[in-house]
């Protein structure tokens, strides 16, 4: 497709055109997907005794109804319940990717969407993939456009952006004409719903799944005929307006279509919130014992203060929005890869309780979203200092043998492989559900 320029800037058109059109994607964005699907799927397997995903399990094989996708753990329930299950079990456990440009978790939101619909039309994997990078390009344009007033008061970008993505991902597996995609995008802005205020509780992972279902259910209810206001995204009364918008036109729809901001998602390689990924990584390389620190500081950027800077949580959820105790659990030697070292017993420890009252947790506008500075006061006197950028560089072989072996760890290497082997491939959809 054809980029819009400045003097024809129209966001749904725009969003429509590319999510209806021709699609020439990337060879890094093509790889970047394939590992996404891996890296989501291993989240959404190891997401499945997570208590929120067996509440959300229990509702759907309750409820009954046309076996039309599969879940994970097992199980085949109709697509638009499989959405909201898959949604939130995958982001269950907070270890799945995210795209620092809108601070969203793209997978989560529209991969759910992309598998239910693509099983039940009995797509192709190569058909599925496609959509799903559609969605999620879009989701992360629409996050753009939103802009950071959207995420600071409130909004949960992973839902609200992210259900964008999934009714985009869903329409394209639909054939939906451009009319029915925009009509699509209007009604997800009377569905896209999802609040920050739920981090650290059940409520986060189930703001994954409202996106997902929602992106199936308003995709196949324009396909069947109901309409809607094309325009409600940025219509004067539409989503942007009345959810704090910025409408940042030119940032989100530059180089659309040519561009592939997907390529630059960044996948987690420690179980919590990806504000704290940063810190953990700068600390890692001072190589301090918890016995030698007397104070240690870490300096963040603001935004991150009300997201992942929970002073003293109880549980393990609470833990992964907790720089505190991250980083005391860091420096007691507990792996912050691994998915036991969050509990409540873990946030019980005596030791960890003593270590966290002497880390101190600092805004930084001087700070990248992406960055963080650490300055270590060891008992000796001595300090130390670090500083560690998310959006240092990393090649894709070295992502692809960094998030090889986190998908080992989380689900077997025997999985990884059949999972990995056939993302590769492109072996029939139901190859890869089967894993589920």
């Amino acid at each position: 497709m054809t980029s819009p320029t400045s003097d024809t800037l129209d966001l749904t058109a725009a969003l429509v055109d590319f999510a209806t059109g021709e699609v020439t994607a990337s060879p890094l964005a093509q790889r970047m997907v394939r590992l996404s699907t891996l890296d989501w799927i291993a989240c959404g397997i190891a997401g499945v005794d997570e208590p929120v995903s067996g509440v959300l399990r229990a509702q759907a094989i309750s409820e009954g109804g046309a076996a039309q996708a599969t879940i994970f753990g097992g199980g085949q329930v109709p697509a638009r319940m499989a959405a909201l299950v898959n949604g939130a079990t995958s982001h269950a456990l907070d270890y799945d990717d995210t795209h620092f440009a809108h601070i969203g978790h793209p997978a989560v939101a529209v991969f759910p969407a992309a598998f239910a619909l693509g099983q039940q039309l009995g797509a192709s994997l190569p058909q599925l993939l496609e959509a799903a990078l559609v969605g999620m390009e879009l989701s992360i344009r629409v996050g753009l456009w939103l802009g950071r007033s959207h995420y600071q008061q409130g909004f949960h970008q992973t839902a609200t952006a992210g259900a964008f993505g999934a009714t985009a991902a869903a329409g394209r597996l639909l054939q939906l004409t451009p009319h029915q995609m925009a009509m699509a995008l209007g009604l997800c802005a009377t569905r896209a719903a999802g609040l920050k205020a739920q981090f650290g509780t059940m409520g986060k992972p189930y703001n994954a799944g409202l996106a997902a279902s929602a992106g199936v259910e308003v995709s196949s209810l324009v396909a069947m005929g109901l309409t809607a206001n094309a325009q409600a995204l940025d219509a004067a009364l539409g989503f942007g307006a009345t959810h704090h918008g910025e409408a940042n036109l030119d940032l989100a729809l530059q180089g659309l279509g040519q561009t592939w901001l997907f390529e630059g998602i960044s996948h987690k390689f420690h179980a919590c919130c990806h504000g704290l990924h940063a810190a953990l990584e700068a600390t890692a390389t001072l190589d301090l014992a918890a016995p030698e620190i007397a104070q240690l500081v870490v300096r963040t950027h603001p935004r991150w203060m009300t997201v992942c800077n929970q002073l003293a949580p109880t549980s393990g959820l609470g833990a992964k929005f907790s720089y505190r105790t991250v980083l005391a659990m860091q420096a007691l030697g507990l792996d912050t890869a691994a998915l036991d070292s969050y509990s409540a017993a873990t946030c019980a420890l005596p030791e960890l309780i003593a270590l966290r009252d002497r880390i101190e947790i600092e805004p930084d506008e001087a700070l990248a979203e992406t960055e963080a500075h650490v300055l270590a006061l060891r008992r000796d006197g001595k300090r130390f200092e670090a500083r560690h950028d998310l959006q240092l560089p990393i090649s894709p072989d070295q992502r692809e043998a960094r998030l090889l072996g986190k998908v080992a760890a989380l689900i077997g290497t025997d999985r990884q492989a059949t999972l990995w082997q056939g993302l590769q491939t492109g072996v029939p959809l139901a190859e890869i559900t089967d894993q589920f």
